[in-house]
């Protein structure tokens, strides 16, 4: 049970059923009654803490796009609805992650964020691309095409 495993409870039967990660874009379906299970809570963007962000992000068995924010920052809150968006495009592909920087110093002196937005791409626990600034839609889907 290497890879992350998410619990998911059919929306028909009540059913748990335990699905990988990276097979949430095949249809998964409920062990119990056979029902397509509902992946709607995963069309948008997870939130990681210092606390969590290995987890979430180094073990994660699906790339990572995470978005070093802060609520203060203009730019950080202009890409926000850009982020939901692809989060629903490329759902079961690729995992988007926000990190509020402020509320959790300790990534983001890690990864030496200086400026924010901060976009930091992990595949396979490591980072691969970091992109500082507001990027707008077609710029961040051509980073995202060429890193999953």
């Amino acid at each position: 049970m290497g890879e992350n495993q998410l619990i998911i409870r059919c929306t028909k039967c009540g059913a748990k059923n335990r699905v990988p990660e990276n097979r949430l874009s095949e249809s998964p379906k409920c062990g119990k009654c056979g029902t397509i299970l509902r992946l709607e809570i995963f069309d948008a963007p997870v939130n990681v803490t210092d606390a969590n962000f290995d987890q979430e992000v180094m073990q994660s068995s699906l790339p990572v796009l995470v978005d070093c924010w802060a609520p203060w920052c203009g730019p950080c809150r202009a890409v926000g609805p850009i982020l939901d968006d692809l989060a629903k495009t490329y759902r079961g592909r690729l995992k988007i992650a926000k990190l509020n920087v402020d509320e959790n110093p300790g990534t983001g002196s890690k990864y030496r964020i200086q400026s924010i937005p901060t976009m930091l791409f992990v595949k396979n626990g490591n980072l691969v691309d970091q992109v500082t600034g507001a990027l707008p839609k077609e710029a961040l889907e051509a980073r995202i095409k060429s890193f999953i």
